[in-house]
């Protein structure tokens, strides 16, 4: 018999695939403590995780049983891809579940900051009526830099191109054919930040991109730029970003995610003026929770009872 622990609060249809499955038990107590979960991990051979659960070092010791983990999302920066390894345990994630969801978030964010959509509405909440101090600009004719043209860049694109923006693009893993066939050209990044009006960010933080947006390469960037990112918070240097919105050298930015979540009291961008701001929102709607929890739990099962990893995020660990 399998144990699979579920230690966060994930769809019941997620829960219903394990339980309809001879050879699984299921624990799904919802979202759990750390100094509970660290007990219960003892006896599980697989976990499905979303984003609140962190997959550390100290829990894979602990996991002494533990063969696979499912990450309920694309992201797997919240487990220690090498202790995993080194222990031989499979990491899989659901990469195509939540792009939808979190193409259409950032898209709508571009909107809202270009059209000053949050202010204008508090502001006539409050009682006033000053069309004068929301003034916009259009998407039309500007030209989007995407940087990470995966599933969710991908996205993206097409639905700028139906916006009549210009999209440019880098992503020096992609295979150069898929990006012609959505006709997206693929540049240096320094060409993508010297070019672009609205510059969106849909890439993993490694040590390349950790702090990519700061006040060097900002200095290269179209002078009121405009800034989105939905991916990870630690790609942007947030000191750096505040004092460029504060000369004006950025003309806006609008964020998702942030390096430490929630932000602290003191976050230099939190309350600034020309920034919005959603509570890590971009994959939270209805259908994605649904699907990536129907696809981790799928994953789990296919690799427990049949012995198939999909989506291997540490192909080491499956080859070992």
């Amino acid at each position: 018999m399998f144990n699979v622990l579920v230690p966060d609060n994930v769809h019941e249809k997620a829960i219903d695939i394990l339980n309809a499955c001879e050879g699984i038990s299921v624990s799904a107590p919802g979202k759990m403590e750390r100094t509970a979960l660290l007990d219960a991990v003892a006896d599980a051979h697989a976990l499905i995780i979303r984003s609140g659960v962190t997959a550390d070092a100290e829990l894979i010791r602990k996991a002494l049983k533990l063969k696979a983990i499912a990450r309920a999302g694309v992201g797997v920066d919240n487990v220690d891809l090498a202790a995993a390894t080194a222990r031989g345990i499979v990491v899989m994630n659901t990469p195509g579940g939540n792009t939808i969801s979190t193409a259409e978030h950032a898209f709508g964010l571009m909107i809202a900051l270009s059209r000053h959509i949050a202010p204008g509405h508090q502001s006539l909440a409050e009682g006033r009526w000053d069309r004068k101090a929301f003034s916009g600009v259009e998407l039309k004719g500007k030209t989007l830099g995407i940087i990470g043209l995966g599933r969710i860049g991908q996205a993206i694109a097409t639905r700028a191109q139906a916006f009549e923006m210009t999209v440019i693009a880098h992503d020096p893993y992609l295979p150069p054919t898929v990006a012609e066939e959505i006709q997206v050209p693929l540049l240096s990044l320094g060409a993508v930040y010297a070019r672009a009006d609205y510059l969106t960010l849909h890439t993993l933080v490694t040590d390349e991109t950790r702090g990519m947006i700061n006040a060097e390469t900002v200095a290269t960037m179209k002078d009121g730029v405009r800034i989105i990112n939905a991916a990870r918070g630690a790609l942007i240097n947030a000191a750096d970003l505040a004092a460029a919105l504060k000369s004006g050298k950025v003309a806006g930015a609008a964020l998702d995610v942030y390096e430490t979540e929630p932000p602290p009291a003191d976050h230099p961008l939190i309350g600034a003026p020309k920034v919005l701001h959603t509570p890590h929102l971009a994959a939270s709607t209805a259908d994605a929770q649904v699907t990536v929890a129907v696809e981790a739990a799928q994953l789990i099962v296919d690799f427990l009872l049949e012995g198939k990893a999909a989506n291997v995020c540490n192909p080491a660990a499956d080859s070992s």
